[in-house]
């Protein structure tokens, strides 16, 4: 939340400030759809995480009030673990999208092939 969220919104100002300098110079055209498709889809990853991020944090107070050990587990299980698939979508397609040099953390492919 304090992390890809305000970085991914960065990033989608920066583009959007783009697209308003194109078209002040009258130099919009069918390549600044693209742009606009981007904008579009960060909206849709930053709506995802904040949406799942929220529910599984009600899943987890809800999770938290259940007295029987086995049964909290099991909640968490069932409810709160549930959101970190499409969370963990949104990010990593959020990574993708963001420049590297926006990015505040390693990427995946920095990961895997770092020397």
């Amino acid at each position: 939340m304090n992390h890809i969220i305000p970085t991914a919104i960065a990033y989608q100002t920066k583009l959007i400030n783009n697209l308003c300098g194109l078209r002040e110079l009258g130099l919009e055209d069918d390549s600044s759809q693209v742009t606009i498709d981007t904008i579009k889809a960060i909206s849709r990853y930053i709506a995802t995480i904040k949406t799942e991020a929220d529910a599984m944090v009600n899943s987890r107070k809800t999770a938290n009030k259940i007295e029987d050990t086995r049964e909290r587990a099991i909640s968490y299980c069932d409810t709160v673990k549930a959101h970190f698939g499409p969370i963990r979508r949104a990010v990593d397609k959020l990574e993708l999208m963001v420049a590297d040099e926006d990015w505040p953390l390693v990427k995946y492919r920095e990961l895997l092939f770092r020397h």
